[in-house]
């Protein structure tokens, strides 16, 4: 196949002779074109997001499914998403073909296994209201072109994140995302740009989906778990800087909250006891500006 992504790079020709300061302009300027590709793609990124808004509100899962560097960066994405937004640990997931081990050991053979991807959606008992993202640099790895098909006939959503046109991914996918990257400054080696307008790309859709979900005030991450001391300082500053007031204040709501900074916001704002704060949050579907608006407050007086 014709893949743009196998493509040699004339701009990276006789790299190898060049000095150190001249390799990293080459690249550098290289990546610049990453975002502009991104940039391109933001309507298909836009329905993305909707879609795993409406997979979370009903409960559902993301779930990205990928091998070598793609498969990696769905599970880092995955990762963070639980400290950052306070998430179930099952509501987003990564799977990577070969498993854990292929986190930190390259296991080429595992992206050709078609079935394999099917195998591995079972397990994690996939159901037609989640939404699965396959990701692949090439568009063609048959581990998670096999995971699209099951998920598919499964009724889940599906989309497909590749960097190729006209792939079997993007053709298979009910959404595709194909931000363009071009040919690689070293021939084949999509863990640089392609894996950068991936990482770029799973960062929005996690990140806009989970502000759509409540778990973001403002641009603050009031969702956060404060487990350790950096968290805890972290949370009592998310509650100064949202509602204004003293830090031993905040402490003290910190406290009556449960230590949960989103809910301390509602009782600062509101002035509700914290199960009324709580109450409040669940009805308008984790929105502080919702649970502290007089507007959306007078709506539930009149219910």
């Amino acid at each position: 196949m014709n893949l743009i992504t196998e493509k040699s790079n004339n701009k990276s020709k006789d790299i190898d002779k060049k000095s150190t300061i001249e390799i990293l302009r080459i690249m550098n300027e290289e990546d610049k074109l990453v975002a502009y590709a991104v940039e391109k793609e933001l309507h298909n990124i836009a329905k993305a997001v909707d879609g795993i808004i409406d997979t979370f509100n009903k409960g559902g899962r993301l779930i990205y499914i990928g091998a070598g560097t793609s498969g990696r960066l769905g599970v880092l994405d995955a990762s963070e998403c639980p400290p950052t937004f306070s998430t179930d640990k099952d509501q987003v997931i990564g799977i990577i073909a070969g498993g854990e081990k292929a986190l930190t050991e390259a296991m080429e053979g595992a992206e050709d296994n078609f079935e394999a991807g099917e195998e591995n959606l079972k397990k994690v008992k996939l159901s037609q209201i989640d939404t699965v993202v396959g990701i692949a640099a090439s568009g063609n790895t048959p581990y998670v072109l096999g995971a699209i098909h099951y998920a598919n006939n499964t009724g889940a959503k599906t989309v497909g994140l590749s960097c190729n046109e006209n792939s079997m991914l993007s053709n298979a996918a009910d959404i595709a995302i194909t931000p363009i990257v071009g040919p690689e400054v070293i021939t084949g080696s999509t863990r640089l740009k392609a894996g950068t307008a991936q990482k770029m790309v799973l960062n929005m859709l996690t990140t806009a989906s989970m502000i759509g979900i409540g778990k973001v005030y403002n641009n603050l991450m009031v969702d956060l778990k404060p487990s350790n001391n950096k968290l805890i300082k972290r949370s009592k500053r998310i509650i100064m800087e949202a509602t204004g007031i003293e830090e031993k204040k905040a402490e003290r709501y910190l406290k009556l909250s449960k230590n949960k900074p989103k809910v301390a916001i509602v009782m600062v704002e509101t002035g509700y006891s914290y199960e009324k704060a709580v109450e409040s949050l669940n009805k308008f579907g984790g929105s502080i500006y919702k649970a502290i608006d007089s507007k959306y407050k007078a709506e539930e007086v009149k219910e």
